[in-house]
């Protein structure tokens, strides 16, 4: 089932949640990672331009996503109506912050007016530049919504069990495999 339905997720919604989550834990990990570089290192050069690379290609894919679930159906939620409403708000922060993260990053890249290389495929221009201490503001900005990512990502985690296992609806299991019509 490549799309979804209102009883479960479609191929392409569940691919691109994997997709997504493996990337934002590997890029938050490389990030970080890349704060103890030394000069000489020769990641010092090569982890950037590999964070920056595999960013954008997360922007794009973050984009398509968006597009896609605005198209598609949602399945039934789960839950209380509380809990239906904070999964409703804390997967509209996640993609306010994820956006965040991934916008500040490519402005904290083409501050200078140079153009993102991703992997020597393409170029994305620099479209905003040389504003006053764009690198600043976006570093910062880009380093407290990354941790705010991580954690919300986190409780969305710990969501997913809990309603797997102590409540025993199949809210994970619909993210792991599709269902039938």
């Amino acid at each position: 089932m490549w799309r979804n339905t209102r009883v479960g997720w479609g191929v392409i919604s569940i691919a691109l949640h994997w997709l997504s989550a493996i990337t934002i834990i590997g890029l938050f990990a490389l990030g970080w990672w890349m704060t103890g570089l030394g000069y000489y290192d020769p990641w010092y050069n090569l982890g950037p331009w590999v964070h920056r690379s595999i960013g954008i290609l997360l922007l794009l894919a973050t984009l398509a996503r968006i597009m896609w679930r605005l198209v598609q159906p949602t399945p039934y939620a789960q839950g209380s109506r509380f809990e239906i409403l904070l999964a409703h708000l804390g997967h509209i922060t996640l993609y306010l912050l994820l956006l965040t993260v991934l916008c500040t990053g490519y402005l904290i890249s083409t501050a200078d007016g140079s153009g993102i290389s991703v992997f020597d495929w393409f170029v994305v221009p620099a479209l905003v530049h040389d504003l006053p201490q764009q690198e600043l503001i976006a570093g910062d900005l880009h380093w407290y919504s990354a941790w705010g990512l991580i954690l919300l990502a986190l409780g969305h985690a710990l969501a997913a069990f809990k309603h797997h296992f102590r409540d025993g609806h199949d809210t994970l299991v619909r993210m792991l495999k599709t269902a039938s019509r």
